[in-house]
């Protein structure tokens, strides 16, 4: 763009062209700007003396200024997307370290409950089996009932049942209880008597052999014998009675007995 003078004159004829031009003062400014980047970057402005500093222009017109204030603010901002990301990772390895021992502790409950459960379970069965009644032969049947009349009886009448069994049979007690005779029963022959857990009294009658002594506890099914043909009889069986008392004479009926303990015969 061409400037008029006063003349009406062009001032653009008057300035000087080609080598000879003079800088202008953008040109001055940004050369000075490149010059003191290049000496900051090698060092060589800290060795400078102070009057040549000073003739340069002032920092801010080199831009160098903001250029170290916007380096300095990315740094900041590179430090503290470090430490935000040092804070998540300590936070997540936490929050994940706490879901495993919270699984832990819950897998830990679990296992305790399901033992307890167990412990319970089997508590509650061996007491069931504890209160249960079997019968004294498994899978026998009543041979001579109960109250039959005969010669053979001495009272006239049979105070027990008859259980058919080979001599050597296994002879079972019937339920929990504690043994109070174990030994000749003069007619009965090898006996036992057990006072039950609910304070009647069962007899064993006739054994070949004894497996139990005075002051055992025996439990539902328990071995306590063998079956044979000892004292006053005509052939191997076991005898069985319930009484009221350990005594002779204070006989209920067996059938009757064992069927109200839930024995099927």
């Amino acid at each position: 763009m061409a400037f008029t003078c006063a003349t009406g004159k062009s001032t653009e004829k008057n300035r000087p062209t080609g080598k000879h031009r003079k800088p202008g003062r953008f040109e001055r400014t940004t050369a000075r700007a490149a010059g003191v980047a290049a000496l900051t970057a090698t060092g060589v402005v800290g060795t400078l003396a102070a009057p040549a500093l000073a003739a340069e222009p002032a920092a801010e017109q080199t831009g160098l200024i903001p250029v170290v204030t916007v380096e300095n603010s990315i740094v900041d901002q590179i430090d503290a997307q470090a430490i935000a990301q040092e804070r998540a990772a300590a936070e997540a390895a936490a929050a994940k370290k706490a879901a495993q021992e919270a699984a832990r502790q819950k897998a830990a409950a679990k296992a305790e409950a399901e033992r307890e459960a167990k412990e319970r379970a089997a508590r509650e069965a061996e007491r069931k089996r504890l209160l249960s009644y079997v019968a004294p032969i498994a899978g026998s049947y009543v041979s001579t009932g109960y109250k039959s009349g005969g010669a053979v009886w001495s009272s006239g009448s049979h105070t027990g049942v008859d259980f058919h069994a080979a001599s050597g049979t296994s002879v079972h007690a019937v339920g929990t209880g504690t043994v109070v005779e174990a030994g000749w029963g003069g007619s009965y022959g090898n006996n036992i008597v057990i006072k039950m857990n609910d304070g009647t009294y069962t007899q064993y009658g006739h054994l070949s052999s004894i497996g139990v002594s005075v002051g055992q506890t025996v439990t539902p099914g328990q071995q306590i014998g063998l079956s044979g043909a000892t004292g006053k009889v005509t052939g191997p069986h076991l005898h069985f009675e319930a009484r009221t008392t350990p005594e002779y004479g204070s006989d209920i009926d067996p059938v009757a007995y064992l069927r109200g303990h839930g024995v099927n015969l």
